[in-house]
This record gives structure tokens, C-alpha cells and sequence, in this order.
């Protein structure tokens, strides 16, 4: 027992490392630039989204049923080593169709990740540890990135190209930590090796978490546009400098380390009470950000709506766990993620139209997302008062 326990904290302070250097990533504060830069527009940006969220909906349920077959040691090394290997095709990359295949390559290692990353730390997590351990988790990939951005602003200074080549070797690192992992699932009732109908039918047996998964989905994109494309071109549409671009990164990223205080946020507020709060928040500052021009208020604006989708995932991730009573977790973890990546595939070419048009339409676009995710969150709640769920507190 004494060596589960120590195997299950091993796992847990490994993941934090593979996540923090995974967050290395040099180039993600001049991500649009980079791409313009070798002759990509912003529509072409938008549509290789697309076909990376078509590619992770079609790979999302067969990995997450691999790992609960063949284990979540096994599904990280290998969804590892292709991410790995998808960082060297960025940076190699100069034409649309390359920018394709890097993303083919990472739909393939993020849907291998999403789902059995969760299930892991899960599995390895003592009782009403979770969220506070997923917070923690969402905290480190952001300090990561942080460094990464305070330092990509000396590199930006010598070479854009070379933020994507130092991308490359943080990702190196975290197949070596990965290799490390124990398989720890031996609370889980993997003899009854149910098929991936058992799993859709235990979905159908909860249909407000399904609904809540969607209504966050809206959310999350539209949190994604705004922190990695929108926000640069709001920046330059305030007359911000690309050479502060690193520093503003970083600011984001700093409000993006809530993450890790959203268990304290969620016990004060409870859980529905304070998704719903930084819901309205996401939006309110979505549809500010169609008329302001002031350099200090967009960072500002673009922080609450990175700070805020930061408090509201770990939230989101206990709530899905603890709906799931079966032995298929990263299955059931991979449909949820599925859904959440068909709103993603239909919701991109919307927004990278809308940039194409103005940065201003772009945001306007951003705030009726977000009022159609506010309103699926509000059917959750209506559902589960009505069903008087076990799986939140209200």
C-alpha cells in the first residue's frame, strides 16, 4: 500500500514537471506573427484550427479507449513523442500545408493527452484532493509558459524563427519525465472492459454534465482566440510595440496562475455560483474590448478573461470526474472532450472570418459565443436542481 502511495505522489509531482516544461513554448506570444510571417493569413490560421479540432472530435474516443485498455503510462510516452516530434515540423515549417501537417501531428498527441492526462492525476489524487491538484497542474503549464515568454522576448530581439527552433527541446525533457510514470489504476474497474457504447450510454445516464461540457466549450474558445491570436491584434490595434509582446505575455500568464487558488474561489462561492460569475465576467470584458483602443484597459480586459476561463477549468475537471463511477474514465473523459471539440471546429472558422473583417468584429463575435455558452450553463443548472444531482453543490 505504502508503495502505491508513493508511486501515486510520484506521478502526480511528474506531471506537474511534464506539464511546466510543455509550457516552454517561445514563440506562443508572437504565435499570429510567427505564422504571418511565413505567409499565412489570419483565415488560413483559423482553418488549419479547424481541421486540428475536426482531427481531435474522430481521434479523441479511440485513445481515450486505448488508455484505459492498455494504461495511461503507455497512452503519455506515446502522445509525448509525437508532440515532441510536431514541434520540430513548426519550426520547419513555411508553407500552409506544413502548418497542416503539424497540426495533424498535434491533434494527434493532445487528443492522446486530453482525457488520460485528467484520468492520471484522478487516479493518483486522495479523496477531495482533486481539484485543488488539477489547479496546481493548470498553474504550472502556465509558469512555464511564463518564463517562456519573458525569455522569448530577448530571443524575438535576435530572431523570430528562433523562438520555434528552443520550442523544440523543453518537449524533449517530457518524454523522459513521462518514461518515469507508474500505471496506478488498480482502483479502477478495468476487468469489466466495457466497450465505447457502455461508455456513450453511461454519458446519456447524465445528460446536465454533457450540457455543462458543451456550455464551457463556447467559453474556452472563445477564451483561446482571445489569449493566443485576438489579443495580438488588439495590441497592435492600440499601438503596442511586437517587442513588449513577451512582457504582456507574461502578464497574462501571471493572471492565468489562479488556477491554483480556484478550490478556495469554489468553497467560498460554490461551484455553480462562481462558474456563472466568471462566465458573465469573460463576456462583459469580450464585448469592451470591441471599442476600446487604450493600450493599459486591453491588457487588462484580455487578463480577466484569461484569469477568469483559469478558475473555471479546474472547477469544470472535478465536476466531470466525479460524474464518472466506471471504470472507462479516460473514455468518458474523451467523449466529453470530444464534444467540446466539435463546438471548437464550427466556432474557429466563425471567429478567423470575423478577425479577417476587423479585430472589433472579431470581439463582437466573442460576446454572442459567450451568451450562447452563459445560456447552456443556465439549462445545466436548471437540469441539475431538477434532477437534485450528486455531483455539485448548489
Amino acid at each position: 500500500m505504502d508503495t502505491l502511495i508513493r508511486s501515486k505522489r510520484l506521478n502526480i509531482y511528474l506531471m506537474y514537471l511534464i506539464v511546466f516544461f510543455q509550457g516552454f513554448v517561445f514563440y506562443g506570444p508572437i504565435a499570429t506573427i510567427y505564422r504571418q510571417s511565413r505567409g499565412i493569413s489570419m483565415y488560413q490560421i483559423f482553418l488549419i484550427e479547424s481541421v486540428f479540432w475536426i482531427l481531435m472530435i474522430v481521434l479523441e474516443i479511440p485513445w481515450g479507449y486505448f488508455a484505459d485498455r492498455f494504461g495511461y503510462k503507455k497512452t503519455l510516452v506515446i502522445s509525448n513523442v509525437i508532440f515532441f516530434i510536431s514541434k520540430i515540423v513548426f519550426y520547419k515549417a513555411f508553407s500552409f500545408y506544413m502548418f497542416v501537417f503539424e497540426r495533424i501531428l498535434l491533434a494527434i498527441a493532445i487528443s492522446g493527452l486530453s482525457g488520460c492526462d485528467i484520468a492520471l492525476l484522478y487516479a493518483s489524487s486522495e479523496d477531495g484532493e482533486s481539484q485543488k491538484v488539477f489547479g496546481i497542474y493548470n498553474a504550472l503549464a502556465t509558469a512555464g509558459y511564463l518564463i517562456a515568454s519573458l525569455m522569448s522576448t530577448l530571443i524575438v530581439e535576435y530572431s523570430i524563427d528562433k523562438t520555434g527552433f528552443y520550442t523544440v527541446f523543453p518537449y524533449g525533457i517530457a518524454i523522459i519525465l513521462t518514461i518515469l510514470i507508474k500505471d496506478v489504476q488498480t482502483n479502477e474497474k478495468i476487468k469489466e472492459k466495457m466497450g465505447i457504447k457502455d461508455s456513450f450510454k453511461n454519458i446519456m445516464h447524465n445528460k446536465p454534465i454533457m450540457i455543462l461540457v458543451i456550455s464551457i466549450a463556447f467559453v474556452r474558445e472563445v477564451f483561446q482566440a482571445t489569449s493566443v491570436f485576438l489579443n495580438q491584434l488588439q495590441y497592435i490595434r492600440s499601438g503596442i510595440d511586437i517587442r513588449y509582446f513577451g512582457i504582456l505575455a507574461v502578464m497574462i500568464q501571471i493572471a492565468n496562475l489562479s488556477s491554483a487558488k480556484s478550490h478556495i474561489l469554489s468553497n467560498k462561492l460554490e461551484k455553480n455560483k462562481s462558474i456563472e460569475m466568471l462566465i458573465i465576467c469573460i463576456m462583459i470584458c469580450c464585448f469592451l474590448l470591441i471599442f476600446t483602443q487604450s493600450q493599459i484597459f486591453s491588457v487588462i480586459l484580455i487578463m480577466l478573461i484569461s484569469g477568469s476561463m483559469s478558475l473555471i477549468n479546474p472547477i469544470v475537471l472535478e465536476i466531470q470526474n466525479k460524474a464518472i463511477i466506471t471504470g472507462d474514465r479516460a473514455t468518458m473523459l474523451s467523449i466529453y472532450a470530444m464534444a467540446g471539440n466539435i463546438v471548437a471546429a464550427i466556432i474557429n472558422p466563425l471567429i478567423g472570418k470575423a478577425a479577417d473583417i476587423s479585430v472589433q468584429t472579431a470581439f463582437g463575435t466573442c460576446v454572442l459565443i459567450v451568451f450562447c455558452g452563459y445560456g447552456l450553463f443556465l439549462i445545466y443548472k436548471m437540469m441539475n436542481r431538477n434532477l437534485k444531482s450528486l455531483y455539485i453543490d448548489q
